[in-house]
């Protein structure tokens, strides 16, 4: 699995895409298939956290290699959850933004404060269940990632990744970044991908 992480950052991203992320924790494993990501290219690219080569002590595990794990915290109340994706001290890294839930989901539901209703035939409500992890700060919560998981190497610890399903690349579609407005022309660039026609995705 660790040969995945030598991949470019923008091909990187798209291959994470069916990729099933689970987190084991004292109350229970949870997991989900990642379906929409979004790759920050580093120093040059203004949306980046690492732009100009910023280097603070939130920023610094993205100047690792390839495989660690980058938690940061927004707005006062939301963790997401990146992946390092560049060479050794080249600081890219790939935002997570949306899971579609497959293990775990009674726990999920109790993190998110969430109840989500079993139709007839046993299956999950899809209306409800999409909202559980359509977000980075929401799959964060719902996974139980948080700020002790930041620099941690993925697949080494008790967060890893394992293969579900391949997708193919006609059903991978890209397009501009989410909530990069301040980052000029760098707010355009397609570096963010999902899986086409996904209920899961955030956006």
């Amino acid at each position: 699995m660790n040969e995945l992480f030598e991949y470019p950052t923008l091909q990187l991203a798209r291959k994470l895409l069916g990729m099933e992320l689970v987190h084991e924790t004292e109350e229970g494993l949870t997991s989900g298939i990642i379906v929409e990501a979004e790759a920050y290219m580093g120093p040059e690219d203004r949306a980046a956290h690492s732009y100009g080569e910023r280097r603070t002590p939130r920023t610094e595990i993205m100047y690792a290699d390839a495989g660690h794990v980058y938690v940061y915290f927004i707005y006062g109340m939301h963790t997401c959850f990146n992946i390092v994706s560049g060479p050794l001290h080249k600081p890219e890294a790939i935002l997570i933004r949306a899971l579609e839930p497959k293990e775990g989901v009674p726990l999920m539901m109790k993190r998110r404060n969430m109840e989500v209703s079993l139709l007839e035939n046993g299956a999950w409500n899809l209306k409800e269940l999409k909202k559980l992890a359509n977000g980075p700060g929401k799959l964060c919560k719902a996974m139980g990632i948080t700020l002790e998981d930041y620099g941690i190497k993925l697949n080494s610890e008790h967060l890893y990744l394992r293969e579900y399903k391949n997708i193919p690349e006609q059903d991978i579609v890209s397009g501009p970044r989410v909530g990069v407005d301040y980052a000029g022309e760098a707010a355009r660039y397609p570096y963010r991908f999902w899986v086409r026609d996904n209920l899961f995705v955030s956006k």
